[in-house]
């Protein structure tokens, strides 16, 4: 129940000793703020990492092919292997654990995109079906993705990214519905896109539909490359190996020879990378708590001096019956208003302090590799919130109980 006389005598208190409140209440302030800013760069850290270097969806392995390294079947080392379409449409049928499947084509040659008067060159790849499924880390500016009728109906559009546009077209122009001629072909632009893949450089890329892409350009109807996904309940790296295997069986290369194919598993990277930060959070963790530690042992510290303070009125209340939880709920809620208080204000200006750069670098327009919008999360405020708020009871406690425990009549011995 609400004891508004109690909370009186606390807020009295607090006043007439405002510049050791303030002392107290600054290192809980300061170690809740280096708590938040701390979280909050190992995010921004976090969050520019993988944006670089996860590229696609992370449970997407990427094959490519090398030549040959070693002798098999009477056949000579040294030999170019390609995909085929049958590679893939045997793997998509036959291995289990598969979820999406998508080939990659890319022009080779010095050609320039053309739009008008304007031309430059930029990489034009040819894109499966489901290749969107597997490359999910794209911004959509404006239309829309290729999609499955793209490609089985061979349609001549294209998306294109950001930079490209900015080259070929007006600013302020929307390139969607608007031609542009690739290696003499015209096609359509349906979406417009922004990759921060290597900082930015995927933006640079058109992609077609796949059909149309070997339809029109690659009468081989080879497969530089492919990506899978894993189903979920299956690992990454066992699907791995079952389709290396594969390969290399279709494909007639000894089994130990580990150059003609190769694969790029973005499951052991994302895995490796989220046990680097799990490491730093970690380490932030308890470099932000042992900071927030010494603020409440201040707490503790300066709740023995009120209790040293008043020892005579704590006194004279036992005297006139006061119970022992009365004088230690006192000097508990004290410790928790001071903690509580001060611990709010540094998450607030922490994360305040956060959104600010965050403005900053937006209308800077920085662009840091690895490191991208800092932040932390409401999980995290609720928890340093109810770390500050038991922080706060058990620095008041000790106090407290000493408080109860002092007799009557050598309290007021002592305050006098």
């Amino acid at each position: 129940m609400f004891d508004r006389d109690k909370w009186q005598e606390i807020l009295i208190t607090i006043r007439q000793n405002k510049w050791r409140t303030l002392a107290t209440a600054f290192g809980v302030f300061w170690g809740i703020l280096m708590l938040v800013l701390l979280l909050g760069a190992g995010q921004g850290m976090q969050n520019g990492v993988v944006s670089s270097m996860i590229l696609d969806a992370t449970n997407s392995i990427w094959f490519f092919t090398s030549r040959t390294s070693l002798p098999y079947k009477g056949l000579p080392p040294g030999r170019m292997i390609e995909f085929t379409e049958e590679d893939l449409q045997y793997i998509g049928n036959n291995v289990e654990g598969v979820e999406y499947i998508a080939p990659e084509n890319w022009l080779m040659g010095n050609f320039n995109i053309v739009r008008g008067a304007k031309s430059s060159p930029f990489m034009v790849l040819g894109a499966g079906k489901d290749y969107f499924k597997i490359k999910i880390y794209q911004d959509y500016l404006a239309g829309r993705k290729l999609n499955f009728n793209d490609n089985l109906e061979a349609r001549k559009v294209c998306v294109i990214g950001d930079r490209v546009a900015d080259v070929l077209f007006e600013a302020g122009e929307s390139p969607i519905g608007k031609e542009i001629l690739i290696k003499g072909s015209v096609f359509t632009v349906v979406g417009l896109f922004h990759d921060e893949g290597w900082g930015g450089q995927f933006s640079e890329r058109i992609y077609i539909p796949f059909s149309t892409f070997q339809r029109t350009y690659n009468p081989e109807r080879s497969v530089r490359l492919f990506a899978v996904t894993t189903r979920e309940g299956y690992s990454g790296k066992e699907l791995e190996n079952r389709i290396l295997t594969i390969l290399k069986q279709r494909h007639v290369v000894h089994p130990d020879d580990n150059q003609a194919f190769w694969a790029h598993n973005q499951e052991e990277n994302y895995r490796s990378i989220m046990g680097l930060f799990a490491g730093i959070k970690t380490f932030v963790w308890l470099v932000g708590l042992g900071t927030l530690i010494a603020g409440i042992v201040g707490v503790s510290n300066i709740m023995m001096i009120v209790v040293k303070d008043r020892t005579r009125e704590i006194g004279i209340r036992k005297a006139v019956g006061a119970t022992p939880w009365s004088i230690i709920s006192m000097i508990l809620q004290e410790a928790i208003l001071i903690t509580g208080v001060a611990g709010y204000l540094g998450i607030v200006a922490g994360v305040g302090l956060l959104y600010g750069l965050n403005r900053i670098m937006a209308l800077a327009n920085a662009d840091i590799e690895y490191f991208q919008n800092p932040a932390v999360n409401l999980q995290v405020i609720f928890a340093a919130l109810l770390v500050l708020v038991i922080s706060g009871a058990l620095a008041g406690l000790i106090p407290a109980r000493r408080a109860a425990l002092i007799p009557p009549v050598e309290a007021l011995r002592d305050g006098g």
